[in-house]
Parts: C-alpha cells; sequence; structure tokens
C-alpha cells in the first residue's frame, strides 16, 4: 500500500533505532534487572536508564514523538508509528528516547495550552529528559470510563482554585524524577456535562498533595508507579488552568488521540518480539521426538500470529495516515478500533508465546509475564475497549438513524 510507504527520513531512522536497539536497549535489559534488584526499591531510577538516555540523544533518536520540529525531528503520526513499534519491543526503549506516556501527553498539552512560565518550568525540562511527570484524571471513587463523572472539586477562591477530592492510577507519579501533574476535577458542576472539567498544572509536591501508595498490576509494582494521590486543600494559582475553565474535557480529547496510536504501536512491536521468542523457543525445544514447533496447532499459532500483527499493524498505519490528513475528529472510529484491537491480539500472541515457553514463560526469566500484564492493563488504560467500542457502534448506527 503505497500510501503507507514509509518516508525517506523516518526509514532512516528506524534503521538507526533498530541498531540502538540492538547494541544498546537489549543488552541493557539484564543490568537493569540487577540495579533494581540491588536498590531493593521498585521505583528507583536506575543509573542505566540515565546512560541509555544519553546515548540515544547522541544518535539523534530523541523526542521523536513530537510533532514540532524545534524539539524533535518533527514527525507524522505515520512516520512516528513504525518507530513507536520498534520502541515498543522492550520496556526500556521509550524512557530511553523520551518518548513515555504519558509525558508524551503531557508535553504535547503543554506546548498546545501551557502559559510560557509552564513551558519554562516543566516543558522545557520534560523535553530534555531531566523531569517526568503523571497525568491525573482517574478516581476510585466512580466510573473514570466515562469521564464526565469526574467528581474532584476545583472551587475558586480569589486568584486561586482550592483542590479536594482522590484519584487513583495516577501513571508516573511515583517515578523519581516526577515534578509535575496534569490534574483533571470539575470546576462547574452546574454547567453542560462536558464543559464542568477544567485541567490544571499541580507541583506533585504542592502542600495537601499526598501520594499514598503504589497500585500493583498483577502482583507488578511498576517502576513509574500507578498512585493513589489525596488532594487535601491544594491551592493552585489560577494562572495554572490549562486553556480556560471548563475546557478539561476538550483537551483529554485532544491529548489522547495521539496517545492512543502510541500505545497500540508499542502493543504491536511488544508482540512481534512474542513472536520472534515463540518461533525460537519452539525451534530450541523437542518433545515426542520432534521440536515443539512443528505441532500443528503451535504452526497454526505462528502464522495467526503472523496474519493479525500485518492486520493490525495496517489498522493503525491507517488511523495514524488519516490522522495526519483529515485531523483526530475524523479519525476517531479508526482510534478507537485501533484500542481495542491492538492490546487484544498482542495479549492473544503474547500468551501463546507463554505456552510454548512453558513454565519459564510465567516466571521473570522471559519478558513475556510482564507484557501480559501491562497489555492487560492496557485494555482498561485510555478507555476501556466498551467504550471506544460503544463509540463504534454508535458511529455507524448514525448512518441509519
Amino acid at each position: 500500500m503505497s500510501m503507507f510507504e514509509m518516508s525517506d527520513r523516518a526509514r532512516a531512522i528506524r534503521e538507526d533505532l533498530l541498531e540502538f536497539m540492538d547494541a544498546e536497549v537489549y543488552p541493557a535489559e539484564a543490568v537493569y534487572e540487577e540495579q533494581m534488584r540491588a536498590a531493593g526499591d521498585p521505583h528507583h531510577q536506575p543509573q542505566i536508564i540515565e546512560d541509555l538516555k544519553v546515548k540515544a540523544r547522541e544518535r539523534g533518536l530523541w523526542n521523536l514523538f513530537h510533532p514540532y520540529p524545534e524539539w524533535g525531528p518533527g514527525l507524522t503520526n505515520l512516520e512516528y508509528a513504525p518507530l513507536a513499534e520498534v520502541m515498543g519491543r522492550s520496556h526500556l526503549a521509550s524512557e530511553a528516547c523520551n518518548c513515555s506516556a504519558p509525558d508524551t501527553g503531557n508535553m504535547e498539552v503543554l506546548t498546545l495550552f501551557g502559559t510560557e512560565e509552564h513551558q519554562e518550568k516543566y516543558l522545557k525540562p520534560l523535553l530534555d529528559g531531566t523531569i517526568r511527570s503523571a497525568f491525573a484524571m482517574t478516581e476510585p471513587r466512580v466510573a473514570s470510563s466515562d469521564a464526565t463523572n469526574v467528581e474532584m472539586s476545583m472551587v475558586r477562591d480569589g486568584e486561586e482554585y482550592v483542590l479536594n477530592g482522590r484519584k487513583w492510577f495516577a501513571s508516573n507519579a511515583l517515578h523519581q524524577n516526577c515534578k509535575v501533574m496534569i490534574v483533571m476535577g470539575k470546576t462547574n458542576p452546574d454547567a453542560a456535562p462536558h464543559r464542568q472539567q477544567s485541567m490544571m498544572v499541580v507541583p506533585i509536591d504542592a502542600p495537601g498533595v499526598t501520594v499514598m501508595r503504589g497500585l500493583p498490576v498483577f502482583g507488578y509494582q511498576d517502576r513509574e508507579g500507578h498512585a493513589e494521590i489525596d488532594f487535601k486543600d491544594v491551592r493552585v494559582p489560577a494562572t495554572d488552568v490549562l486553556k480556560g475553565e471548563g475546557e478539561g474535557f476538550a483537551i483529554s480529547q485532544a491529548r489522547l488521540g495521539p496517545g492512543r496510536i502510541h500505545h497500540c504501536m508499542r502493543a504491536i512491536g511488544m508482540a512481534e518480539r512474542a513472536l520472534e521468542l515463540m518461533c525460537r523457543r519452539g525451534l530450541e525445544r523437542s518433545t515426542f521426538g520432534k521440536p515443539i514447533a512443528f505441532n500443528a496447532n503451535i504452526g497454526d499459532w505462528i502464522a495467526e500470529a503472523r496474519i493479525d500483527l500485518e492486520m493490525i499493524r495496517l489498522l493503525t498505519l491507517k488511523a495514524a495516515y488519516m490522522m495526519d490528513t483529515v485531523g483526530n475528529k475524523e479519525a476517531r472510529t479508526e482510534i478507537a478500533a485501533i484500542k481495542v484491537a491492538a492490546p487484544n491480539i498482542a495479549l492473544k500472541i503474547v500468551d501463546r508465546a507463554i505456552q510454548v515457553h512453558g513454565g519459564g514463560g510465567v516466571s521473570d526469566d522471559f519478558p513475556l509475564a510482564m507484557a501480559w500484564a501491562h497489555l492487560r492493563t492496557l485494555r482498561l488504560a485510555d478507555g476501556p475497549d466498551e467504550v471506544h467500542k460503544r463509540a463504534i457502534a454508535r458511529q455507524e448506527l448514525g448512518k441509519y438513524r
């Protein structure tokens, strides 16, 4: 399909990135495990990550996601998609190249809606990779899959807002370098449902902010953490409201389109690596007189994985192409579709790779168990499958009403 052909500059960056993965990232995985174990702190920032960041930057593999050429290569969604896929093959690569969620989305929000002060104080250090950030929208007391349910109160008091409420699954809030959050809450409960919410920039050490715990995901404490955070009478200057009061929902929609496509491409990369591991393991291990790869069911799994991966990659590239050409709003059905398809298909492939690995597959000796936990979580992050399916169904039914 010529319309999804890789541009020359994207192809050149991809070649450099693949070389970086082989030379630096994959060998760093064992060092990372060692440094994390030695530190005994699940949220430790190991030296190997900082070393990888320096090496990535030297190679020009930095801020690859950023659409503005002054901050990175200035790639389109279609150009960035195959790069996100390559980075998705290792849990170290996105941070090494300063392309991690939720920072990528937060940087775009601060670029589009931040004040000069926000850009100086937070955006520049984020672009430099010297700090990290969190995004606090989801709440424990309400079904946050409907963002209009968000309860956190943001009450105007003179030149400030006073924030009260509880957030959880604030990804990245336990990262050692996390300095700032973008927080969504309700400024006007009486406005129209999509105009009640606002987003604000809140330092993580603001008085009244308590990071209560990191939530484990399938028993894993992710290094960046999924934090439960209490806000008690947190005072935020009115100048720290992004875009204006009542714009929270609009910002969240602007923020999540690109984020979803990044997640999906990384999921495809993870599934590609799982397929590779499944093939290698299947050829290495023999049962009942032949390599297990030559059992008919395993052959089917390998073939189906290749077919499924090509399908979701094409759909993801189509979504990226549409975002670039007709905009995120017009591409919303495709974005919703890949957000359902990519994690589900990647999960199936990882699950089968685990099966081929036998007991080793569920251990930490291989990246598969952690990949499975991560992908299963992705079926909830940035909106659960059901919300995306509902949006697609409404779109379809709209044609016939």
